[in-house]
C-alpha cells in the first residue's frame, strides 16, 4: 500500500484543501489527519466518529500530601523550579523527568502517564479516515502523529486501500518527521513568495534526507509569476519533480464556506487544475 504525505514548509498554503479534493478524486483510499496539533481536515470531510481512544504519552510529577514528610529532596533535585516550598508541583513547569519520583526516600509522589488527547477512526463520504487532536498545550505530537500513521497503514491494509492520503503538518519540525518516514512520496505545496521558496526548500531536504521522492506544486502561483518561476527552477535544479501551478480561485473559499472540496463545488479553472494535478500525483506514486 502507498502513502502519500501532503506538506508545506508553512501554514496556510491549501495543503488540507489539495487533500480534500484528491480524496475526492481517489478510489481505494484510506485518509490520516497527521496535524495533530492544529487538525482541520475533518472541517471539510465532516467524519463520522466510529471509535474514539485516549492518547496518553509523557508522566508527570504528582505528590500525595498524606505520604509526604517534607523532607526537601524533591526541592533540593528539581532542576526546573517545578516544586514551590508547599510540596505542589507545577504542571507547567514538570519536565516528566522523574529525578523527584526516583529519589523521593517516603515513595510521596506519584508518576501517572498524561492523558494528552484523543485519536479517531471515522468514515466520511470518500471512505475512512484516521485523525486525532492533540490537548491544548500538550507534547508528544510526533508520538500522535506516528500513532495515526500505523492505524491508517493497519486498518487500509485490513481493507484492501491502495493509497493513504495524510495531511502532515507544516513547518520542519518533530511533528513533520514523524509524518514523512516510510512514506511513498511527499508533496510538498508552496506558494510564490520569497518566503514559500525558503521554506519550500528546508522541507523538501527533509525528503532528501530520509531518501523520499519530493513532489512540488505552487499554489496560487498567478499572484507572482516571477516567484512561481524561480520555484520551478529551484525544483529543476535540486532534482524534485515539479508537477505544475495552480491558480488563485475565490472558489477554493466558497467551497470551504459550503463545506465541499473544490472538484465537488463547480467547473472551473481551479477545479480543471487539481484534477490534472491529482493525475499527474497518481502517476508518479503508482
Amino acid at each position: 500500500m502507498k502513502e502519500l504525505v501532503v506538506i508545506s514548509g508553512k501554514g496556510g498554503t491549501g495543503k488540507t484543501s489539495l487533500l480534500g479534493a484528491f480524496a475526492a478524486l481517489g478510489e481505494e483510499i484510506i485518509m490520516c489527519d497527521a496535524d495533530v496539533d492544529a487538525a482541520d481536515l475533518h472541517l471539510l470531510l465532516k467524519p463520522e466518529i466510529l471509535e474514539s481512544h485516549e492518547f496518553r504519552a509523557g508522566h508527570q510529577a504528582v505528590i500525595d500530601p498524606d505520604r509526604c514528610t517534607q523532607c526537601g529532596d524533591c526541592l533540593a533535585r528539581c532542576r526546573f523550579d517545578a516544586i514551590s516550598e508547599n510540596f505542589e508541583v507545577d504542571p507547567i513547569s514538570c519536565e516528566g523527568c522523574g529525578v523527584c519520583w526516583h529519589f523521593c526516600p517516603s515513595k510521596a509522589i506519584d508518576f501517572p502517564e498524561n492523558l494528552c488527547g484523543e485519536w479517531y477512526y471515522s468514515k466520511t463520504r470518500f471512505g475512512p479516515m484516521v485523525h486525532a487532536q492533540l490537548g491544548i498545550a500538550e507534547e508528544n505530537s510526533g508520538r500522535l502523529v506516528t500513532l495515526v500513521r500505523q492505524e491508517a497503514r493497519r486498518r487500509g491494509e485490513e481493507q484492501g486501500k491502495k493509497l493513504i492520503l495524510t495531511d502532515g503538518p507544516p513547518g520542519i519540525g518533530c511533528p513533520v518527521i514523524a509524518s514523512m518516514g516510510g512514506a511513498s512520496a511527499v508533496l510538498v505545496v508552496s506558494e510564490p513568495t520569497v518566503s514559500g521558496k525558503h521554506d519550500l526548500d528546508r522541507v523538501a531536504q527533509l525528503g532528501d534526507h530520509f531518501q523520499i521522492p519530493v513532489l512540488v506544486c505552487v499554489n496560487k502561483a498567478d499572484l507572482y509569476w516571477k516567484a512561481s518561476r524561480e520555484i520551478e527552477s529551484l525544483c529543476k535544479s535540486r532534482g524534485y519533480t515539479f508537477l505544475g501551478h495552480l491558480p488563485f480561485d475565490p472558489a477554493f473559499t466558497q467551497a470551504q464556506v459550503e463545506g465541499k472540496t473544490i472538484v465537488e463545488h463547480q467547473s472551473g479553472s481551479a477545479k480543471e487544475a487539481v484534477v490534472d494535478l491529482w493525475r499527474r500525483v497518481h502517476r508518479e506514486i503508482f
